[in-house]
């Protein structure tokens, strides 16, 4: 899938995650100009971006996002931001999803940690990170891990 020239977001997420593996796999859908690449929390690539902004340890029942990848005005959102950031690159009726930034960040990660500690239990874990379908391979970075 052919990238656009708007700036590209790295979605680090819990490779063995079913809920979360659920998520990439509706962004891959819904991406339609191809903005997002992924890497699983537990490889080397996560690992380095996230230390890149002082980030080091990291907590697996988090999602992340490094919005403009590469730029000075690269940063790292995480949790309901990020989902919040990713809903509203996704654009069309996603980006209504924008009006839950009226409430504080505080608030929705107490949502988002609730869902996060039920996850697993919930929607599955797998027992290693699950391959992506062939044509969005090259949208993951560090894929092999």
């Amino acid at each position: 899938m052919p990238h656009t020239n708007e700036t590209t977001a790295v979605i680090l997420y819990d490779g063995v995650c079913g809920l979360c593996n659920r998520f990439v796999n509706f962004v891959l859908k819904h991406d339609r100009g191809g903005v997002f690449r992924f890497a699983s929390l537990q490889s080397p690539m996560a690992r380095d971006l996230l230390a890149r902004h002082r980030i080091k340890t990291v907590p697996m029942d988090t999602v992340y996002v490094v919005a403009d990848l590469a730029l000075p005005t690269e940063r790292v959102l995480a949790k309901s931001s990020a989902a919040l950031y990713i809903f509203s690159r996704l654009g069309g009726v996603w980006g209504l999803t924008g009006v839950a930034r009226a409430v504080p960040a505080r608030v929705r990660d107490l949502v988002y940690d609730a869902i996060a500690r039920r996850r697993y239990r919930i929607f599955g874990r797998y027992d290693a990170c699950p391959l992506p379908d062939a044509r969005y391979r090259d949208r993951f970075i560090d894929s092999g891990n």
